[in-house]
């Protein structure tokens, strides 16, 4: 003990004078922390003598070390308004993003559905979002949804939303319901650059991936 209580000072001084070029490998041995410099002669390196099985001795090394991501994470498009040639309806808007043969009012979307594509009470991507028939939306809605930012967050494409017959972008909904479920939401306001005051109650959410097929199916 007298004699490693005496080398470790004396290894610290010459670990001072090791050129910058060196690498140093740093060993545990029952959770004592010991240094050993590799040079670049080329013969090896100088490892500090220390008792214990070396079966303890765990070695940290650059390859064992733990990286950074390399693929940054993408951030979400901000909301904005097209104008495209010619004023465009809703319906027709997410009929042509969507791929989805429904026809009619937005309020009637979700019933004529039934039986011809998935509907869902949670969002998804491409997914068609049905906002329910009220006063303020007397023949409903339809918006395309493009990102899901978390349980109660989405963004949407969606046309006439502002009755300009314009294309809103990314647009921000919000979920609202008392139980995440999806059935009452707040739309982003673009004049005001925040969620509007008013409450939408949702149908649901139209899925094309799968296709009810025939019986033989």
């Amino acid at each position: 003990m007298i004699l490693v209580r005496m080398f470790l000072p004396l290894a610290a001084m010459l670990l001072a004078f090791v050129p910058l070029s060196a690498k140093a490998n740093v060993r545990f041995v029952d959770n004592t922390a010991l240094v050993s410099a590799l040079t670049d002669r080329g013969d090896g390196h100088f490892p500090i003598a220390a008792t214990g099985s070396i079966s303890k001795l765990i070695e940290l090394t650059e390859t064992s070390m733990p990286a950074l991501p390399s693929i940054a994470v993408a951030e979400l498009p901000q909301p904005s308004v097209e104008t495209p040639l010619r004023k465009l309806f809703c319906v027709e808007y997410a009929r042509i993003r969507s791929g989805l043969a429904v026809f009619g009012d937005a309020k009637f979307w979700w019933s004529r559905a039934r039986n011809l594509y998935v509907r869902m009470a949670a969002p998804a991507e491409d997914a068609v979002m049905v906002f329910s028939g009220s006063k303020r939306l007397k023949r409903g809605h339809v918006a395309v949804v493009t990102h899901i930012v978390s349980k109660r967050e989405i963004r949407v494409d969606q046309a006439n939303w502002q009755n300009h017959g314009e294309i809103d972008h990314a647009t921000p909904i919000l979920d609202v319901s008392a139980r995440n479920d999806w059935s009452k939401v707040r739309v982003w306001d673009m004049k005001s650059n925040g969620f509007g005051t008013h409450v939408y109650a949702i149908s649901g959410f139209i899925a094309k991936d799968l296709v009810k097929r025939a019986s033989n199916d």
